[in-house]
């Protein structure tokens, strides 16, 4: 170690002599590409041009060699500088002279590098979601209480002209087993669910390329396997009938678990599919209208169904068929036109 330290770590004397050296370097890259350009001059005949331009270039590449052989050699001289941060007291944990078995210094670096990057992030995400709220996000900050909006309904209630069939009487339960009023939510649950399943049945005979299946794993909640001719196949998650998950795969995908369940975590293997699942999850944000949730599920199905011809209809922006090695996959909410995801904007 030389006498000229900048810092704990620091050869000053070898860290000038490489400034010198990375300067030689760059002149001898410099005589390399003049001799380039130069080429084959001052000689008279074809032979003498020919062996002083191969002299003169080799030369110059010996020179860049050698010049970069000494700025590795000074590079290894000059050591590594210590991080210095306005970490307050905890510099002194840096003095530990068994820091390579307690490294907390450095973890405490790193560590505090990563929460002002977070802290950095978490800004620019804040902005960009208070400029791209969404409709159905209950961001209200800054909203006078008396300004707000009345709480939506999140409770479906039955239309009187629901058309449905009268729910059958149910079999009377014991006097001790039975408190005052189960037996109405008892019937109104029945006619709930027989009300959905109407609505389902209904939506299904609108589209006759498009078949879905009803079923009810956990109880009340409905989940929909809607296939769409031979293109996708589309997992529907219902909370009676407000729709809280999509998820699209290709139409030879599996789309059940080992025992035998609907696979509503698993995302497709395909981009394109990762892509309409994405597209799905925003149609659902744009079409709510919580008083007639199921013109919801409706207006939902339809712009569902205009994916019946996603590998064969072209981009109403640039009339390609493929982008990137992607069909057009965003279908526009209103129109029901196909558009890649970059021509949309």
């Amino acid at each position: 170690m030389a006498d000229g330290v900048l810092s704990p770590g620091v050869n000053l004397e070898a860290f000038s002599q490489a400034i010198a050296a990375i300067q030689a370097l760059r002149s001898s890259v410099t005589r390399v590409f003049d001799c380039l350009k130069d080429g084959m001059r001052n000689k008279e005949t074809l032979e003498g041009r020919e062996k002083g331009f191969v002299a003169a270039f080799q030369e110059s590449l010996h020179s860049v060699s050698r010049d970069l052989g000494e700025l590795e050699r000074l590079s290894n001289l000059v050591g590594k500088p210590s991080e210095n941060h306005p970490l307050h007291n905890s510099g002194l944990l840096s003095l530990d002279p068994v820091q390579d078995k307690t490294p907390l210094y450095s973890q405490l670096l790193q560590a505090y590098k990563w929460s002002n990057k977070l802290q950095y992030h978490a800004g620019l995400a804040s902005g960009l979601l208070n400029q791209q709220s969404l409709k159905r996000s209950a961001n209200q900050m800054g909203v006078s209480a008396k300004r707000r909006p009345k709480a939506q309904p999140t409770t479906l209630v039955l239309p009187p002209q629901a058309g449905l069939v009268a729910t059958p009487e149910l079999p009377i339960l014991p006097h001790d087993s039975l408190r005052e009023g189960s037996e109405k939510r008892i019937k109104d649950l029945f006619l709930l669910l027989r009300y959905v399943d109407d609505v389902i049945n209904r939506i299904d005979r609108m589209f006759p390329e498009m078949s879905i299946q009803l079923s009810r794993p956990n109880g009340t909640s409905a989940m929909l396997l809607v296939t769409l001719g031979k293109v996708l196949k589309v997992i529907v998650v219902m909370r009676s009938l407000f729709i809280d998950r999509t998820i699209v795969k290709g139409y030879n995908e599996n789309v059940y678990t080992d025992d035998g369940k609907l696979d509503i975590w698993s995302k497709s293997n395909y981009q394109v599919f990762q892509k309409v699942t994405d597209h799905a999850t925003t149609a659902l944000l744009h079409y709510q209208l919580p008083q007639m949730p199921d013109v919801v599920v409706r207006s939902f199905m339809t712009w569902l169904r205009s994916y019946i011809k996603l590998f064969q209809a072209p981009c109403q922006r640039c009339g390609k068929f493929l982008q990137d090695g992607l069909p057009p996959t965003w279908r526009d909410f209103r129109t029901l036109e196909a558009f890649h995801d970059t021509c949309r904007q």
